[in-house]
């Protein structure tokens, strides 16, 4: 009996324009492509990502989910179906001065021509809905360069505020925090 496959257990989610899905083994290539666009990653690492690096960080994604149940999701276009980008969120245990402890963090990133159009903004606040309803904690960070003005605006505008500075990897990194907001009602995505 072959197991489930785990990509059938991560909820789908879907905004106006974008839907949200459990990474496949068939994302590698647009996944390793944006990994390795030097303007998609100045900020991040500051190098493009090797294929084998691109290949370890996508089977990451899935078994996030099957050892957490919690992980990132491919973000893509409702209509067309083309790769966009990926969000959401992660534990990676990182020896990070002050320490998150246990955390969950959220990332995203987009492919270039996704920059600039309110796709990130669309797809955080899509996962953090999400987060909303099934997180244990009440807060969530996330960690940019200092100079990453537009994935700061982001993150302002899904409620993160600034909680301090940390030193990762030997570079100074922002560290931002949001709160759960009292829900009335959970929004629903379908």
């Amino acid at each position: 009996m072959q197991d489930e496959p785990m990509v059938s257990r991560v909820l789908v989610l879907e905004t106006v324009r974008l839907r949200l899905r459990g990474h496949r083994l068939e994302d590698f290539e647009a996944s390793a492509r944006m990994w390795a666009d030097e303007r998609v990653v100045r900020y991040i690492s500051g190098k493009p990502s090797s294929r084998s690096d691109s290949w370890s960080r996508l089977l990451r994604y899935i078994g996030h989910w099957q050892a957490l149940s919690f992980g990132y999701w491919v973000v893509e276009d409702r209509i067309s179906g083309d790769f966009l980008g990926e969000v959401g969120f992660a534990n990676y245990k990182r020896d990070i001065s002050p320490p998150l402890d246990e955390v969950p963090e959220i990332g995203w990133v987009l492919i270039a021509d996704a920059h600039g159009r309110g796709i990130a903004t669309e797809a955080v606040a899509a996962a953090l809905g999400w987060a909303d309803r099934h997180f244990a904690h009440a807060e969530t960070v996330c960690l940019f360069d200092p100079q990453h003005q537009a994935s700061i605006r982001v993150a302002e505008k899904s409620g993160y505020s600034r909680k301090g500075e940390a030193t990762y990897m030997g570079r100074p990194t922002l560290v931002m925090q949001r709160m759960r907001p009292l829900l009335v009602a959970a929004p629903d995505f379908g």
